[in-house]
C-alpha cells in the first residue's frame, strides 16, 4: 500500500547525488585551508615563542615581530573606528530612510562595485587623498583611512542586510504605539541587528590585517626602531614585514617567514573568534 514509486526513488537518488556533490565541494574548499595551516604550523611553529613576539625586528630581517604586531593592531583599530560608524550610518539611511528611486539604486550599485576595486587602486587613492591632499603624510592615520575606505562596502552591505532581516512587524508595532522612526531604529531595529554589524566587522578585520599595498604607500615602514606614539607616526605592519623578509631580504632563516605568517594568521583568527563569540552571545538574546 505504501510501496515506493519510481518517481520517489528518482527523487531520493537526485537528493543523494546533490548531497554528495555539495559535500565534495565543501571538502575541496576545506582541504587547501587545512594544508596551508598545517604547513604554517609545521614550518613556522618552532619559531613562535614569547621572545619572538616581544623582540623587535633586526635590520637584517631577523629578530622578532613586536613592532609589526603593535603596528597591525594600530592599523586595525583606527580603521575600525573610522569605517564602522560611517558604514552603519550609511546602511541605516539606505535601509530605513532612502526612497526607492534611481539615485538610491545607483548608490547601491556603486557600493557593490567599490567592493571589487583592486587594493592597489585604493592605495593610490589613499596616497593622493590622505597623504598629499589632506597632508596627513605617511602615517597610521592615512593608512587606516585608506583601509577604512577599502573595507567600507563590506560594513555597509553586511549591516544593511542585517537591518532588512528584522521583521517589518516590529517596526509597525512601534509606529502604532506612537514611536518615531528614529526611536524605532534606536530601540528595536539596531539592537536586533547587532550580530549582522559584527559580521561586517569580522570581515573587515580579516581584510585589514592582511592588506599590504594600501599601507605600503600611505603609512607602513619596512623597518623602524621605535613603537609609534600617535596616529601621525609611521608604523611597521605584519603583512609588509612578511613581504620584506620573504622577498626583499637575503639571508633570512627559512623558518622565519613561516613564523611571521603563522603569527599573522593567528592574530586574525583570534580577533575573528572574539567577534564571533560576541555575535553568538547576542543572537542568543533574541526572542524571535
Amino acid at each position: 500500500m505504501f510501496a515506493t514509486t519510481s518517481l520517489t526513488r528518482r527523487s531520493y537518488r537526485t537528493q543523494a547525488l546533490a548531497k554528495a556533490a555539495l559535500f565534495f565541494t565543501t571538502v575541496v574548499l576545506v582541504i587547501p585551508v587545512l594544508l596551508v595551516l598545517g604547513t604554517l604550523l609545521w614550518r613556522g611553529g618552532p619559531v613562535i615563542s614569547w621572545a619572538f613576539l616581544a623582540t623587535p625586528p633586526a635590520s637584517d630581517g631577523g629578530g622578532g615581530i613586536a613592532l609589526p604586531l603593535v603596528g597591525t593592531v594600530w592599523l586595525v583599530v583606527v580603521a575600525l573606528l573610522a569605517s564602522v560608524p560611517v558604514g552603519v550610518a550609511a546602511a541605516l539611511y539606505l535601509s530605513e530612510y532612502a526612497p526607492d528611486n534611481f539615485l538610491t539604486r545607483a548608490i547601491n550599485l556603486a557600493i557593490v562595485n567599490l567592493a571589487g576595486v583592486p587594493s592597489i587602486v585604493h592605495a593610490l587613492f589613499g596616497l593622493g587623498a590622505f597623504v598629499l591632499f589632506f597632508d596627513f603624510g605617511t602615517s597610521i592615520l592615512a593608512a587606516s583611512l585608506t583601509l577604512a575606505v577599502m573595507t567600507l562596502p563590506v560594513v555597509i552591505v553586511a549591516t544593511r542586510e542585517s537591518l532588512q532581516a528584522v521583521p517589518r512587524a516590529f517596526r509597525e508595532a512601534c509606529w502604532n504605539m506612537g514611536a518615531t522612526r528614529w526611536q524605532t531604529i534606536r530601540k528595536v531595529v539596531l539592537p536586533n541587528s547587532v550580530s549582522g554589524v559584527l559580521t561586517g566587522v569580522i570581515l573587515e578585520v580579516s581584510r585589514t590585517a592582511g592588506e599590504t599595498a594600501p599601507i605600503m604607500f600611505t603609512g607602513a615602514a619596512a623597518f623602524m626602531l621605535f613603537h609609534p606614539e600617535s596616529v601621525m607616526d609611521q608604523t611597521m605592519a605584519m603583512s609588509l614585514h612578511l613581504y620584506v623578509i620573504a622577498t626583499q631580504t637575503p639571508g633570512v632563516p627559512e623558518a622565519l617567514p613561516y613564523g611571521v605568517a603563522l603569527a599573522l594568521v593567528s592574530i586574525v583568527i583570534f580577533m575573528n573568534a572574539v567577534s564571533i563569540a560576541f555575535r553568538v552571545y547576542l543572537r542568543g538574546l533574541k526572542k524571535w
